[in-house]
This record gives structure tokens, C-alpha cells and sequence, in this order.
């Protein structure tokens, strides 16, 4: 066996990093509140304060949808950031159907918005074709980048995220954690991994993810499954089950709004869980006590911040290629709102020595950020 980074602690440590930029629970709380009452696929609803004045934003959404939890609320969060801050009104479409993107990305540009912004990898291939069709619209791609002057591309660094994760399932499932009648078996040292569909980019958190469990310790097993959805739970929460009857006592979702069923799944099992993009724990607040912590990417502060570029008349400084790292800051782990101030020191040495080896390039990843 080789163990790495196994050291124990008696607890007290917290892993919410100090001088991390990112104000995670302002994060979660503020995207809930922007998508309450948005339920229908494809539909478009006025966000903004400003009607149909100041600057027009439109957000289309992932195949996840709005009031996920994640993604798309920490996207959508940063434009409501940017409304308080500036005459911002901001359209919703959530389009759950790839197949549609094509035309939801030429219906939302002949309506002449000065931004739009596409969540998720999957606008790539017709955002190529409508990004010259539409020279005269701003367009944020998040998850990738077409190369045109009108395009902002944010690239997050998903395998970096995931390495987090996977450090500290990695490590907790060494440590004896009890709470609200679910508790760890360090004897075990088993965690698992439930993907929502099986894509290349969930492929790769997969990958990413076991990579940064056997960082820590290459003896831990490793269980994995996909529940098929990105919506819907009950296969996440079958998956879930099935990988904690087998031994497994921290499970790590990256499946959108379906990673519900992970959640349920610990805590019907007397076992623990870890969020995925924000402080789930405070987004799905019924089930706390088992959400060890969050791999975590501050979305919100990059659209925000293309936001008010377009405000301020400064698309220079955001067209192009652009990233949300580890080194910049907006990828982290951040401990359940439960569990702050009683995780074993291990947890935040683990963590922190992670991300300076990540930031040092000392880290050989096997994929990348969309796909391995």
C-alpha cells in the first residue's frame, strides 16, 4: 500500500480556506433566489430590474435546467449580482433539449440582447455556426470557447475541481466521522462516484476524481455508476444505494439537480455525501447533515464579471479564451455548513496541500477539463 497524505487529526480544522475570493454561501442563496418559480422547459422569464431598459442579458441554460441547485443557478447568480450592481434586465430560457440549441441560440440573438450566455459544453458545436451569424451579439460560452471576437470562452478547470473532491473523500472516509446518526468506517476506506449522463465531461470528473482519492491514499476502492439524467434522482439514488450497500461511506455526485438522490441515499443509510460546483449544503439545506463539503467553482464571479464588461463598454478584457482555476481562485473545496469547526486537521492540510501541488503543476492529470 501507498499512503500519501493519511495524516490524522484530532479535530478543529476547517478547510474554508482564508483567503479564498469566493463567498460561498452568498453564491448558493442568491442563485436559489433568482430561478424561484421557473419550471418550464424552454420557457423565457424577465429577471432583471430594469424592463426593457440598460443592458440585455440573456442566459440559455445546460440540459440540467434552472433550480438546479448548481450550475446553472451559480451562472445565473453572477447575473443577478451584476442587475444590483447595473441596469441589468436579464432573460431566462431554460432549454433542456440539446437537440433544440441550435435555434434557442438564433431565436435568443434576433432578438438583439447585448449578451448571451450559454451554460454548459453542449452550445459549443452551434454556437460555431451562430457566432459569425450573429457578429453584432456578445455570446459567454461556459465550458468552452469558439474562437470569434464576439465570444467569451470560460473553460473551467473541472479536472482540478474533481481532484478536490476526490482528496477529500480520500480522506474523510480514513477518519472517524458521526453525525445525526450517520457516520464513516474507516475500517472500509471506500468511496464512490455517481455521474449523471454518461458524457465525456462527466467521464473526466470521474477519472479526475479517483485520481485525487488515490493522491491520498492508492489503497481506497473506488466505486462508480451513472444515473442516467441530469434531472431526474432516482437513478443517481439508486446508483448511490447500490455503491453504499457495497461498502462505500462517502459518495461524490456530479449529476446537476439529480445529485439529490445521492443525498437521500446517505442519509437513508447512515452515510455521507459531497455537492458538486457550490456549497450544496446550503442549497439543499433538508439534508446538511450529511454533506461533508463541496467541490466547488465560483461561476457566478465570471459572469458577473463578462457582465459588467459589456456594461462598461470593455469586451477586450473578456473576449477570448478564458479559465476558472485552482490558481486563480475560483475552484475549491468548501466544508458543509454542519461540519464547520469539527473536521479532523487532515481534511484542511489535504486539501491545501492539493491545491499547491495543483498550482505547482505537480499534479499529472489524466484528462482535462471537458473530456479525458
Amino acid at each position: 500500500m501507498m499512503s500519501r497524505k493519511t495524516a490524522h487529526g484530532d479535530g478543529g480544522g476547517d478547510s474554508r480556506t482564508a483567503d479564498s475570493s469566493i463567498d460561498r454561501r452568498t453564491v448558493l442563496q442568491s442563485g436559489a433566489a433568482v430561478v424561484g418559480g421557473l419550471s418550464l422547459a424552454g420557457c423565457i422569464s424577465d429577471n432583471g430590474g430594469g424592463g426593457g431598459s440598460g443592458t440585455q442579458v440573456t442566459i440559455i441554460s445546460s440540459p440540467a435546467g434552472f433550480d438546479d441547485q448548481a450550475f446553472n443557478d451559480n451562472a445565473l447568480s453572477g447575473l443577478q449580482e451584476a442587475s444590483d450592481e447595473w441596469d441589468v434586465n436579464i432573460n431566462q430560457v431554460e432549454a433542456t433539449n440539446q437537440s433544440e440549441y441550435p435555434q434557442r441560440q438564433a431565436d435568443a440573438a434576433e432578438a438583439g440582447p447585448d449578451l448571451i450566455v450559454m451554460v454548459g459544453n453542449q452550445h459549443t458545436e452551434p454556437l460555431r455556426s451562430n457566432a459569425p451569424e450573429y457578429p453584432d451579439v456578445n455570446w459567454m460560452l461556459i465550458n468552452n470557447h469558439v474562437d470569434e471576437p464576439n465570444v467569451s470562452g470560460w473553460i473551467e478547470m473541472n479536472h482540478q475541481m474533481s481532484f478536490l473532491a476526490g482528496v477529500g473523500a480520500g480522506t474523510l472516509t480514513q477518519e472517524q466521522i458521526e453525525n445525526a446518526g450517520s457516520s464513516t468506517d474507516p475500517s472500509g476506506s471506500t468511496v464512490g462516484f455517481v455521474g449523471g449522463e454518461q458524457i465525456p465531461l462527466i467521464e473526466a470528473f470521474e477519472v479526475s476524481y479517483q485520481q485525487g482519492v488515490a493522491w491520498v491514499d492508492d489503497s481506497i476502492e473506488v466505486l462508480t455508476g451513472y444515473g442516467g439524467s441530469f434531472s431526474d434522482p432516482s437513478g443517481v439514488n439508486d446508483q448511490a444505494v447500490s455503491q453504499i450497500e457495497s461498502g462505500a461511506d462517502i459518495v461524490w455526485h456530479a449529476a446537476a439537480a439529480a445529485g439529490e438522490g445521492a443525498f437521500q441515499a446517505a442519509s437513508d443509510n447512515g452515510r455521507f455525501a459531497i455537492g458538486v460546483d457550490s456549497d450544496q449544503s446550503v442549497a439543499f439545506d433538508s439534508y446538511q447533515d450529511v454533506i461533508l463539503g463541496s467541490a466547488i467553482k465560483a461561476l457566478n464571479e465570471a459572469t458577473y464579471e463578462v457582465t459588467g464588461a459589456v456594461v462598461e463598454d470593455n469586451w477586450e478584457s473578456v473576449q477570448g479564451e478564458q479559465n476558472l482555476s485552482v490558481d486563480g481562485g475560483q475552484i475549491d473545496w468548501v466544508t458543509g455548513q454542519a461540519f464547520e469547526g469539527s473536521m479532523p486537521d487532515s481534511l484542511d492540510q489535504n486539501i491545501q496541500d492539493a491545491k499547491d501541488a495543483i498550482v505547482n503543476g505537480d499534479i499529472d492529470f489524466e484528462c482535462g477539463p471537458t473530456g479525458c
